[in-house]
Formats: C-alpha cells, structure tokens, sequence
C-alpha cells in the first residue's frame, strides 16, 4: 500500500477514531429487543456507531381508505351512508403525526437503553427516496430497513430493499420487526423468510 492510498473501510472502523454511520428506516416503534438486535449487528467496531432513524410520517388519507376498505359490500348496503364530512381530516392528520413522533421517540429511547447514539426524524417523502438522502447527508456506511413481521406488510414494503439496494451505493439489510435472527433465518416467524 502506497502512502496516497485509503486504508480498507475495515481497517478504520476499528481505530475507534471516527464514527460509523448507519441509517435505519422502520415503519414503527423498535421493541427494546429490536433495538439489541440492531445494536448486536455492529459489536465489533470500535468506531462510535451513530444510527440516523427514519419513520415515515403515518398518512391519514391511507388509514381512511383502510377503514372504508374493511367494510365489506354487504355492510356498505345495509349500513346508513358514511359521509366523508363527518371525518375531520385535520385531526386525524394532526394523530398520525403524534404516533409517529411518538414510535420515533420510543424507538430513540430503545436504541438508547440498548447503549447506541441515535437520531432521527418522522419524514413525509416517500421512504427510499428519504433513506437515500440520509445515506448520502450522513455519508453512511449501511441502511437497514425493518418493516412489520405480518405476510402482507412484507410483500408491499421488500420493493422498500429490492429499490434501496438500486439507489444506494451500501449494504442494505432488510430485518423484521418484533422477529429475532433464528425466528428470521428459520422462516419460524410471520415474516417471508428466502426474499
């Protein structure tokens, strides 16, 4: 090695002289276990690891589709009109931002609790396209993208991995939620294990 080339990113991560920045885009709350798993994932580097949170803002416009969208054909027949006036957009809009600075607060505290330095934002831009600003704001050197355990939630948000691994230029990892590593490995889980 000449004396103007870089040293390999491992050697620097274990000087414990810099930081080693890590991204994370969750769709709620990390569990205190969730948090030990993520922590656990770096261990052994000896540089500060920093984790920049990601939550994305919960849309009221979507929670109104979905509950109208459980009302079967059946019910929406023998049940009285519901009037879209009768909803207050404005607070509904106004909960779905507390709960998420409220998950992004718990999730905060659980990395925390867990011994990591965290920091993070609700953000309303769609999810990639927010993670890869952040990867690149905070020159990160990994993402890791944790969605929710249940069957449906994985088929909608694994396009989440599949177009981050496109856009960015660091590892991706994609974790579930409330799962450990043998339950993800083992396919045990609710979550979709071989995607």
């Amino acid at each position: 090695m000449t004396e103007n080339t870089p040293s390999s990113p491992d050697e620097s991560i274990h000087d414990g002289q810099g930081t080693y920045d890590v991204v994370l885009l969750v769709e709620q709350a990390l569990t205190p276990a969730d948090a030990e798993q993520v922590r656990s994932l770096h261990s052994e580097i000896e540089d500060k690891v920093v984790y920049h949170v990601l939550l994305p803002l919960e849309d009221a416009a979507a929670r109104i589709e979905a509950s109208l969208g459980t009302l079967g054909a059946g019910d929406l027949m023998a049940a009285p009109a519901l009037a879209m006036n009768d909803v207050d957009i404005d607070a509904l809009r106004r909960e779905c931002e507390e709960n998420s600075s409220s998950d992004l607060q718990r999730t905060l505290k659980a990395i925390a609790a867990a011994g990591g330095t965290a920091h993070g934002k609700v953000t309303s831009e769609p999810p990639v396209d927010a993670l890869a600003a952040l990867v690149t704001a905070v020159d990160a050197r990994e993402a890791i993208i944790l969605t929710r355990p249940h069957v449906v939630a994985e088929f909608f948000h694994v396009d989440w991995t599949s177009r981050a691994r496109r856009k960015l230029g660091v590892p991706v990892l994609h974790l579930i939620e409330h799962e450990n590593f043998d339950e993800q490995a083992s396919g045990s889980g609710e979550g979709v294990s071989g995607l």
